[in-house]
């Protein structure tokens, strides 16, 4: 029976394929489900045979080890060379972006306390 190595919701392509690498190189077999049109499922790399679940599980989490240590690193690095994205980074590059996220917040507050403020009166 098959089972669900990494759920791709939220996964960036390059860690995906760095997943796939990894199982290819090990001659792991597995299979990949897409993600639903209307983004239900969020689709899957599952392993297909039950007799490598244990090793593909041990493989991927060395991966997962190895691939946080270097995106902190490269986080890390970007932030000593000012190349790390700031608030002040995106509010520079995307004004209107941040004005408009600010008026929604402040819209979808107001609709949380318009209750309140209807039953106090």
């Amino acid at each position: 029976m098959s089972k669900l190595l990494m759920n791709l919701r939220h996964v960036p392509e390059d860690e995906a394929d760095e997943v796939r690498a990894l199982l290819d190189e090990h001659a792991i077999d597995y299979y990949e489900t897409k993600p639903s049109r209307w983004g239900i499922s969020s689709g899957g790399i599952w392993i297909a045979e039950e007799s490598e679940v244990a090793r593909a599980k041990r493989l991927f989490a060395d991966y997962q080890t190895q691939r946080q240590q270097r995106v902190r690193a490269e986080h890390e690095t970007a932030k000593r060379e000012g190349r790390a994205e700031t608030f002040g980074s995106i509010l520079r590059e995307q004004p209107l972006r941040v004005l408009l996220t600010l008026l929604a917040i402040l819209f979808l507050l107001g609709l949380v306390a318009l209750p309140a403020v209807l039953l106090s009166r």
